[in-house]
């Protein structure tokens, strides 16, 4: 019988914006060369600013942002591939009132429009644009992201403040001490809980922590179907804190609050920047000891100081744990 690692993995992929972007690009790199075979990505849909927010609001449809990142970074590399990537990502310029808005955006929404089905429209622009895999929404329907956030009230800096919006939490001055959904129970994609169901590997971050990664922990369907997946499930740090969202986090404290917000989720593998780590290192080992996980260092950054992830070194990391 054919063992899990004599074929080419099937992989779900979750996150936003872009580190979902840096991670479906290394990805697909894997799919080039027959490591990954099918590839989903799982895509956060809670952004209510920009262009994206616009459109919302305007529509009454899902934020298509995140998901048009996503369908950008599965394009092939030749001249095709690159070409409507580039399509996919214009933005207007001018002080007309198409100012700020992404042609891929666009696209997308007005294929919602026609077809009637988030999920069909996005695999119609995925094969119009020759996306080595698969994109998905993580819920069918509008949602916000809220957070009891700590710091804001002057005389009580203990006290939790309720913050309501992708934007709003983002850039809070406070600490972030927890986040929901607002509807709590959105509907998951069916097509997602099936590439969960049927993935040998899950990848969750690297991304914004509590606007892009967090979220779909918090759609119970999803939490559930990733509780019993019997994927290998793989945790990619952030290389820094974010301001707004993480101030003062160290690694172990990204793997922490991640496992806050699901105790009985199982990981597998914890993939983090050698770099980036510093004095860390004893914190994040003891951290990933202690829900069961290996750790992976590894040089997976650009490497110009700046806090970003490397599709290509990524890919090699990625390989290297598959195989593993």
């Amino acid at each position: 019988m054919e063992e899990w690692h004599d074929r080419a993995q099937a992989v779900a992929a979750f996150g936003g914006g872009h580190g979902l972007h840096a991670s479906l690009s290394a990805l697909r790199v894997l799919v080039d060369d027959l490591t990954v075979d099918e590839l989903t990505a799982i895509v956060t849909v809670a952004d209510n600013g920009g262009s994206s927010g616009r459109l919302r609001r305007e529509f009454d449809v899902l934020p298509p942002g995140d998901l048009r990142m996503a369908l950008a970074a599965l394009c092939g590399s030749d001249d095709w591939g690159t070409t409507w990537a580039e399509v996919l990502q214009h933005r207007f310029a001018g002080d007309g009132e198409m100012q700020g808005h992404n042609l891929g955006n666009l696209l997308i929404v007005g294929l919602w429009e026609l077809l009637g089905d988030h999920v069909k429209a996005l695999d119609y622009v995925g094969r119009l644009l020759g996306a080595k895999g698969r994109v998905l929404p993580m819920a069918l329907t509008p949602m916000d992201i809220t957070a009891q956030v700590r710091g804001l009230v002057p005389d009580h800096p203990d006290a939790l403040v309720a913050v309501r919006g992708q934007v709003e939490v983002a850039t809070t001055e406070g600490v972030i001490d927890s986040i929901a959904l607002v509807p709590e129970d959105p509907p998951a994609a069916p097509a997602a809980l099936d590439a969960i169901a049927g993935a040998d590997w899950v990848f969750i971050g690297p991304g914004s922590w509590f606007t892009s990664v967090i979220p779909h922990l918090m759609v119970p369907a999803l939490r559930g179907a990733l509780l019993e997946t019997p994927a290998r499930i793989v945790v990619v740090l952030n290389l820094a804190e974010q301001a707004g969202e993480t101030p003062g986090f160290g690694p172990a404290d990204h793997l922490a609050v991640l496992l806050e917000h699901a105790p009985s989720l199982k990981v597998d593998t914890v993939l983090a920047d050698a770099s980036s780590v510093g004095d860390g290192l004893a914190e994040l080992r003891e951290a990933v000891e202690a829900c069961g996980a290996r750790l992976v260092l590894d040089d997976v950054s650009v490497g110009d100081g700046t806090p970003r992830h490397d599709p290509v070194k990524l890919a090699r990391a990625y390989a290297a744990i598959m195989a593993g």
